[in-house]
């Protein structure tokens, strides 16, 4: 399927065909209905390759409904199919189709009959096409723990077509969820490649959506601004042969000038007055970045600043990590390795700790701890593309 039904026209098209589906047919079909849309998909697979169609989500949508019509009459749902046959010559919602089928989609999978953990969850895979792996990897749960969640979200969408009678009413996960498709696109879980460009341009595809549903929600247009410009650094990002090349290393000039402004602008315009939530000040904050010529002329103690108020609203580890690398640009290395250590105690587990720690030796000139922390570092990673780059610091920390 690769050739003729690409990675990204799959992560575009099959939303939009199971959301026209699901509209049709009424959201306690969602089962029924998705597993309607992988079969097309594998009849995709067959056809398409000597066969393209000049219309390719038509043809998808055409051939789900007859899947999905196959699936109703079958004998494992005999009990339903008087029922649902009757469904397909009512459809819930012909005339008020809506602009764009995927952001439907994220509405209905954040309905709020569901837990906000099996939101989340069941939209990262129905809208982003994540697997459960990447979803698991990103909340550092086992997967296990993320199949159940999707199966139980799947089960609880009965009833109506549900329609929000306000966009704010289901933002929080809505926000959540393009922040993790987002995340996931720029640090995949595998690393191999070391950014998916198809989900980034996706998921910056919806907020832009979001921000023309909600234009004076500051947290949907500083989501949106943080996206535009961590998507801004990407060309400096990754090197040859997919290594990852730190903030400090990039080459400023091959940012995309035109996102960049495009990210500011829209913080000039939000800011001001604005109440600060968790997106707005990890915009600002990449902002700052993106104002800056180089590392050192950085305002670092507005970052930190804008750190510690981001750690107060969120109590995340990770943002406190954030916070100590800014400290360290601030008042060194030795400071913000005591840091680490009190927060390591409480966060065992916390991903990336090593390769700051490893960072933080290394700029104190204690190369042999240094070392060690980035053979841990290196090890404690399943991301490939971050792996290299560990490597990479460790042999020239050796030299």
């Amino acid at each position: 399927m690769t050739s003729a039904l690409g990675e990204g026209l799959w992560r575009e098209l099959a939303p939009q065909t199971l959301a026209r589906l699901v509209r049709t047919y009424g959201r306690d079909q969602f089962d029924l209905c998705e597993d309607a849309v992988q079969e097309a998909l594998l009849d995709a697979h067959r056809q398409w390759a000597t066969d393209p169609p000049a219309d390719p989500q038509a043809w998808l949508v055409a051939t789900a409904r007859r899947r999905y019509v196959d699936l109703v009459r079958s004998d494992v749902r005999r009990r339903d199919r008087e029922e649902r046959t009757a469904r397909l010559s009512a459809p819930l919602d012909g005339a008020a189709a809506q602009s764009d089928d995927a952001l439907l989609l994220l509405q209905l999978c954040c309905s709020p009959e569901l837990p906000r953990s099996q939101q989340v969850a069941l939209t990262l895979r129905a809208v982003a096409g994540l697997t459960t792996a990447q979803i698991a990897h990103a909340y550092q749960l086992p997967e296990a723990t993320i199949g159940q969640r999707i199966t139980r979200a799947k089960r609880r969408l009965t009833g109506t077509f549900p329609r929000p009678d306000d966009v704010s009413e289901r933002l929080a996960p809505v926000l959540d969820v393009l922040y993790v498709m987002f995340t996931e696109a720029h640090h995949t879980t595998s690393g191999a490649p070391a950014r998916d460009a198809d989900l980034a341009a996706e998921a910056i595809h919806l907020a832009r959506l979001l921000r023309r549903a909600a234009p004076t929600n500051t947290e949907v247009a500083g989501l949106l601004a943080l996206m535009l410009l961590t998507e801004a650094r990407h060309p400096a990002r990754v090197g040859p042969g997919g290594r990852l090349v730190p903030l400090d290393e990039q080459d400023r000039t091959r940012w995309d000038a035109a996102l960049v402004a495009e990210g500011l602008a829209m913080l000039d315009v939000v800011t001001p007055g604005a109440v600060p939530g968790p997106y707005l000040l990890q915009a600002c904050i990449a902002g700052l970045h993106a104002s800056a010529p180089d590392t050192a002329s950085t305002d670092w103690a507005e970052i930190h600043l804008l750190y510690t108020l981001l750690e107060a609203l969120t109590d995340n580890p990770t943002v406190t990590l954030n916070r100590i690398v800014a400290e360290a640009m601030l008042k060194g290395p030795d400071q913000a390795l005591t840091a680490l250590d009190r927060l390591v105690t409480d966060h065992p587990r916390l991903p990336r700790a090593d390769a700051v720690r490893a960072h933080l030796l290394e700029r104190s000139g204690r190369t042999a701890e240094a070392a060690e922390a980035y053979r841990g570092a290196i090890a404690a990673t399943l991301n490939v593309a971050e792996q290299r780059h560990l490597q990479e610091r460790l042999r020239r920390l050796g030299r």
